[in-house]
C-alpha cells in the first residue's frame, strides 16, 4: 500500500508551496486522492529534491520573521515532556509495525512448511522468490524519513469545518501556531482566563503546556474540549474550532498599549511600534484600521502589521499639518508611553479562499493596510502570484523600499514595482494599464490610497472588465 501524505505536509517536506502542488495536480502532473498524494509520485515529480538541508523552509521563515516587524523569536524544540510524548508515540507505532511484520513473516514461514508437506513445489518456489524480494534491503525513502522526523519536531493540525491546516512547531501552543499561519481563530485573552479559544479535539492527543485559570467542566473534558492557548499537540490532531469569516465576527476592543519604538522613516513619516499587554491582545483582520489616541489627540490609522503577531502593532504616521495625534508622535513620544487603541474597523480585508493572483495597488499612506494584507498572504502561504505597485506622490515616499525589494528577492512568486506620481494619478494608472494588459483574465485587486487615486484606479479596472467583486478598496 503506498504511503500517502497530506498536501500541506508534502509541500513542507519538498520546500514548495501548497499552491504549487495543487497546480501540478490540476495540470495532471501529480495524482491526488482526497487531498492526499503518494510519496512515490512526489519523488517522481520532484526527482532533484535534496534533503540535506533544513526542511522547514528557512528562507521563507526568515522573511516572515524579519519583514513582519516582529520581535526576533528563537525557534525551539518542543517542551521536553511534549518531545518525550511524541517520541513515545513514534516508538509505539514502530513497535506495532515490527510486531505485525514478525507475524506476517511467521505466517509466510508456516505457509512454506505447509506447502512443503503438500509437495506444492512450484508455489513454494514462487513464494520463496517473493519473500526474497520483500526481505531485500533497499535504501530508505528519503521523503518518508523526513516525514518521520517532522512528526517529532512538529505536529499537523486540521481545523473543522473549514478544512484549514497548519503546523505547530517549537514551544508554540495550538492558538499561537494557528495565528502565525494566518488563520482567524476565535480567542480572547490568549492567556487561559476567558475560555473563548475553547475547542473540541476530534482526534489525536494534546498536552497542557501553559497554566490557565479557566475551568473546563467534566462534561467538556469528556467530550475532548481544551483551551487552544494552553495546549500543544503531541500527535497530528483534528480540531473543531470557530474561525472568523469576516469583520462582523471581530469584536470591538479598547486596549492601552505601550510604545515599544518610534522610528523615523523619512522627513514626513514615522514608524510607531506598539505592544499590547500579554493578557489583552488586539484581535483584528489584515487590512483593518483602529483609532489611536494620546490624551485628547486621536486619529484613525490602518494597522501595518500582520494579525499573526497580535501583540506587536505597527503604524506609519504622516506628519500632516493640523493632525494633533501626528504632532504628539513627532513631538517626542517615547518608549514606555501609553497609546489607547480602539477597534478594529473596516472591510478592507482579504478573501482567503480565492485562487486568483493578487495585485496590490498602494499609494502614499495606503501602503500601511496593503503591507498588512501582503504579510497575511505570506503567512497563509497560498502560493499564488503577488504583485505590489507602490505609488509615491512626493520624494522619499517609498520609505520601506528595502523591505519590498527583500520580498521580491526572497519569494519566487512576488513582484514589486515602485512608481512616482509626478504628473498626477492619471499617468500612474496609464502605466499600470500597460503593465497589466490581461488584468480582466483573473486578478484579485486591493487598492488603498487617497480618494482621487482610488477613483482613478477603480475606473481603470472597470474599463478592463474586471468584476467589482474582485476589487477591494479603501480611501485613506
Amino acid at each position: 500500500m503506498p504511503q500517502l501524505l497530506a498536501l500541506s505536509r508534502a509541500a513542507r517536506l519538498l520546500g514548495v508551496t501548497r499552491g504549487a502542488l495543487q497546480q501540478r495536480i490540476k495540470d495532471g502532473e501529480l495524482r491526488s486522492s482526497d487531498g492526499m498524494v503518494s510519496v512515490a509520485d512526489l519523488l517522481t515529480a520532484y526527482p532533484d529534491t535534496q534533503f540535506d538541508h533544513d526542511p522547514f523552509l528557512e528562507r521563507l521563515d526568515t522573511i516572515k520573521e524579519e519583514s513582519f516587524a516582529r520581535r526576533v523569536r528563537e525557534r525551539l524544540l518542543p517542551d521536553k515532556e511534549v518531545l518525550a510524548a511524541r517520541l513515545y508515540e513514534q516508538s509505539r507505532e514502530l513497535a506495532d509495525v515490527r510486531t505485525h511484520l514478525q507475524r506476517y513473516h511467521s505466517l509466510v514461514v508456516r505457509t512454506q512448511e505447509r506447502l512443503r508437506g503438500m509437495q506444492q513445489t512450484e508455489l513454494e518456489d514462487w513464494l520463496n522468490g517473493q519473500l526474497e524480494q520483500v526481505l531485500d534491503t533497499e535504501p530508505p525513502n528519503p521523503l518518508a524519513v523526513m516525514d518521520d522526523y517532522m512528526r517529532v519536531v512538529s505536529a499537523h493540525v486540521v481545523l473543522r469545518p473549514s478544512g484549514h491546516e497548519f503546523f505547530v512547531e517549537g514551544a508554540d501552543t495550538i492558538l499561537e501556531a494557528g495565528l502565525r499561519a494566518g488563520l482567524a481563530l476565535n480567542y480572547g485573552c490568549a492567556n487561559g482566563n476567558c475560555g473563548l479559544c475553547k475547542a473540541r479535539i476530534v482526534s489525536g492527543q494534546t498536552q497542557k503546556v501553559r497554566h490557565h485559570d479557566y475551568v473546563l467542566s467534566e462534561a467538556e473534558k469528556n467530550m475532548g474540549y481544551a483551551l487552544l492557548c494552553s495546549h500543544t499537540p503531541v500527535t497530528d490532531i483534528v480540531v473543531e474550532a470557530l474561525e472568523a469569516s469576516g469583520p462582523a465576527d471581530i469584536p470591538l476592543q479598547e486596549i492601552n498599549a505601550r510604545v515599544k519604538e518610534v522610528q523615523p522613516l523619512s522627513e514626513t513619516a514615522m514608524r510607531l511600534h506598539l505592544q499590547t499587554p500579554r493578557t489583552n491582545r488586539l484581535r483584528f483582520l489584515a487590512g483593518q484600521s483602529v483609532a489611536l489616541s494620546i490624551d485628547e489627540a486621536q486619529a484613525e490609522h490602518g494597522v501595518a502589521s500582520c494579525p499573526c503577531d497580535n501583540r506587536n502593532l505597527e503604524f506609519f504616521i504622516r506628519n500632516v499639518a493640523g493632525d494633533e495625534f501626528a504632532a504628539r508622535v513627532f513631538g517626542g513620544l517615547k518608549s514606555g508611553d501609553t497609546v489607547t487603541v480602539q477597534g478594529p474597523v473596516g472591510n478592507f480585508v482579504m478573501s482567503d479562499e480565492s485562487p486568483r493572483p493578487l495585485l496590490f495597488l498602494a499609494c502614499d499612506d495606503g501602503f500601511a493596510p496593503i503591507k498588512s494584507l501582503i504579510e497575511h498572504a505570506m503567512a497563509l502561504d497560498t502560493g499564488e502570484a503577488m504583485h505590489l505597485c507602490w505609488i509615491a506622490s512626493e520624494p522619499g515616499g517609498h520609505y520601506l523600499q528595502n523591505l519590498c525589494r527583500s520580498w521580491a528577492d526572497a519569494l519566487d512568486n512576488f513582484r514589486y514595482t515602485p512608481l512616482v506620481a509626478e504628473d498626477g494619478f492619471g499617468s500612474v494608472v496609464q502605466a499600470l494599464a500597460e503593465d497589466f494588459p490581461d488584468a480582466a483574465g483573473g486578478l484579485d485587486v486591493y487598492v488603498a490610497g487617497p480618494g482621487a487615486f482610488v477613483a482613478e484606479a477603480r475606473g481603470w479596472l472597470s474599463q478592463l472588465g474586471l468584476p467589482e467583486a474582485q476589487v477591494v478598496w479603501v480611501a485613506v
